[in-house]
């Protein structure tokens, strides 16, 4: 059985913009595919506006929600797979929807996050302070 959360997702936006009112994604942007400004990133998480007059071409299906957009100037095609959409909202209220975590959702983690960066190896220690002996 495929997943509800595309289908809530694509209703959730037409009842939002039929209000009036502007749908924001919560995006989880540590799964893998994830394809988000990084600079916009606070916590492993990205919120996005996909108003249509913020962004163009919104493509929500069951697999994934895709859309071009500019931030900071920069336009950008912005991919996150359906499995990475936390929530969807009004701006304007709140009122929207939140989704949990689906079974397997782990392993799409990004192993390199800003969490799980590895650590540059370790070069050579300094050395003490040198200090000078009196010889007799």
């Amino acid at each position: 059985m495929q997943s509800s959360r595309g289908y809530l997702i694509r209703a959730l936006n037409e009842w939002i913009l039929d209000n009036g009112w502007t749908p924001h994604l919560v995006i989880d942007a540590e799964i893998q595919g994830v394809m988000v400004p990084q600079q916009f990133i606070s916590d492993g998480q990205i919120v996005l506006n996909i108003a249509p007059s913020a962004v163009q071409d919104v493509m929500i299906d069951n697999d994934a929600v895709s859309f071009s957009a500019r931030f900071g100037g920069v336009p950008m095609n912005v991919f996150a797979p359906m499995v990475s959409v936390l929530a969807i909202y009004a701006r304007e209220n709140g009122q929207g929807m939140g989704f949990g975590s689906e079974p397997g959702v782990e392993a799409l983690h990004d192993e390199e996050g800003p969490d799980n960066d590895p650590k540059p190896p370790e070069g050579p220690k300094p050395k003490a302070r040198p200090s000078l002996k009196v010889v007799k």
